[in-house]
């Protein structure tokens, strides 16, 4: 196994379940090794099964019977039994070589015992082995069975009643359903195999709507049954290619399907079936579609299927019509337009869709403080290409206006300065921002503090964090950025920011204390003050000796 590494399982396990794991070395026993995956026991809180495997071009998997491993998790286990190996790494390529002989070894023996040496060579096996044994009930059900039998153990096999507690299968009994509900999938399969696929058409569509039912009672948390739901739709395909069933019969079936809200579960493509469905069914499936859309415009069943199969047949106009008779009102749907029109080679037209959702926003209540950013973003970004940077500089102002922020002044000082009116726009900016900090008081000030501090104003950003206020980590930037021009003033924020952690306790509160020492230090050397920052640290220490680690982190910077 080329993936079976130590950073490989730390990768995967996680630093945690690393660790852990180290602590099972002792714990792994019967190590089993094969062509391509290795297993054991390992023992914990009770005994596991643990198996790593090389999935292909991937790399590596494990899984374990642990609960955490049932969970999907690369556990301590699967760490415990990769680092097993790995202790004994020089002998594996000959414990490999051995599991290869041994495999080529059982199948050149199968192959020569007779018929009846190999039926009573699985008889025993089915009589020792009894989920072997079902297996193989199974798959002759499928091979034999009539098809009222057949059906019936595949309803009996997507029952979710012997799982259920008072009707509901909980997260604990979910796999085992699971793994019950895959093996009707392998029925249908099966069948489809044995030159019944026409049964296996109707079996797979009655167990998609079983399994769909089902779902809506079992915890599956992990998503096992959508992955069922998956192969149920691919078990009906394989199905339906082997033996073609009336082209407009299963245009309606999609239909319904894709039409059903219910059915999310199982999604089933009706373009997957193109082929199968030709031309009239085809048309069942257009004429269907239309149907249902015409019916519910703002459905979003049917707006799907009528946009899917527009797309699919190159109907750009009819793509558009759909999102256009259900437009959002932040103006995403009026993007969603521009691109699918830029995409089929129209710009113009797309330009006025994009401009008709930026003015069908501004009418709504909160204007351009509720629209959808993107559309702002593709606009400008089409006015600019066009050399319409007034237009540019307009809508991105505009966007400041309702949505003030520091991405919005960012945008609107890129755009200014492209049309070379950055300066204007600038003081306009401020003056809006200065206005809204003086009407909320010392709380409405950190975006004007922010867009200061961007524009590397620090001198304007300090005045207007002592005018109007500021937040603790503006502040911190505040002194960072001013430490060298004023010391005494970035002196007083980092004393103040370090008080209220001198009375917590933590590794990561030590970290920031000792960082905030640091500055301390260095704006006491700039203001020729060093003793008083020794007086400082000695009274911070005579107070906290106690705590070990802050200890040791003042001792590593020479505090």
């Amino acid at each position: 196994m080329d993936g079976l590494t130590e950073t490989n399982l730390r990768a995967l396990a996680g630093a945690r379940s690393f660790e852990r794991g180290l602590g099972y070395l002792d714990a792994v026993t019967g190590v089993q090794i094969g062509d391509g995956w290795i297993s054991a026991t390992v023992h914990g809180t009770e005994r596991y099964g643990a198996e790593l495997s090389q999935d292909g071009p991937e790399g590596m998997t494990g899984t374990c019977d642990c609960p955490y491993g049932q969970e999907g998790n690369f556990c301590k286990h699967l760490v415990a039994l990769g680092l097993t190996v790995l202790a004994r790494k020089d002998d594996l390529p000959r414990r490999r070589r051995t599991a290869r002989k041994r495999a080529r070894s059982l199948d050149a023996w199968l192959s020569g015992l007779s018929r009846d040496e190999l039926l009573a060579l699985v008889r025993d096996q089915v009589a020792e082995d009894r989920h072997l044994r079902r297996r193989l009930e199974l798959r002759a059900a499928s091979a034999t069975g009539e098809p009222a039998e057949v059906r019936a153990l595949v309803r009996e096999l997507l029952d979710i009643g012997p799982f259920a507690r008072y009707g509901y299968v909980e997260y604990a009994d979910a796999r085992a359903y699971a793994d019950q509900a895959g093996q009707a999938v392998s029925m249908i399969r099966q069948l489809t195999g044995s030159d019944r696929a026409a049964d296996a058409i109707d079996l797979a569509w009655e167990a998609m709507n079983l399994l769909a039912r089902a779902a809506d009672r079992v915890d599956d948390s992990d998503g096992r049954l959508g992955d069922i739901g998956a192969d149920l739709a691919d078990a009906h395909r394989a199905a339906c290619r082997a033996a073609p069933p009336d082209p407009e019969a299963l245009a309606h079936r999609l239909a319904d399907r894709a039409l059903d809200d219910a059915a999310d579960l199982i999604d089933i493509d009706p373009l997957d079936y193109e082929d199968l469905l030709g031309a009239p069914g085809m048309r069942v499936l257009r004429e269907r579609a239309v149907e249902a859309w015409r019916a519910n415009r703002t459905g979003w069943a049917e707006k799907d299927l009528m946009r899917r199969l527009a797309k699919a047949g190159r109907d750009t106009d009819t793509v558009i019509a759909v999102h256009a008779a259900d437009l959002a009102p932040n103006g995403h749907t009026h993007l969603v337009i521009a691109r699918e029109l830029e995409a089929a080679g129209r710009p113009g037209e797309a330009l006025e869709w994009a401009e008709r959702g930026i003015r069908d926003v501004r009418e709504q209540e909160r204007g351009l403080a509720a629209v959808d950013t993107a559309l702002v973003d593709h606009l400008c970004d089409r006015y600019t290409e066009a050399d319409r940077l007034t237009d540019a500089v307009a809508l991105r102002r505009d966007h400041f206006a309702a949505r003030r922020s520091l991405l919005t002044y960012r945008q609107l000082r890129t755009a200014a300065r492209t049309a070379g009116r950055w300066p204007t726009e600038r003081e306009d900016a401020l003056a809006l921002l200065r206005a809204d900090a003086g009407r909320s008081g010392r709380r409405g000030g950190s975006v004007l503090v922010d867009v200061l501090l961007d524009d590397q104003d620090i001198d304007a950003a300090w005045q207007a964090a002592a005018d109007t206020g500021a937040h603790d980590d503006q502040w911190l930037t505040l002194a960072d950025r001013s430490r060298t021009a004023r010391p005494a003033d970035a002196l007083t924020v980092y004393r103040r920011l370090a008080e209220p952690l001198t009375g917590q306790t933590g590794n990561t509160v030590y970290e920031r204390l000792v960082g905030l020492l640091l500055s301390m230090r260095d704006c006491h050397h700039r203001l020729g003050t060093p003793d008083a920052f020794t007086a400082y640290a000695a009274d911070l220490r005579a107070a906290h000796t106690r705590k070990r680690n802050l200890m040791r982190l003042m001792d590593e910077h020479g505090l």
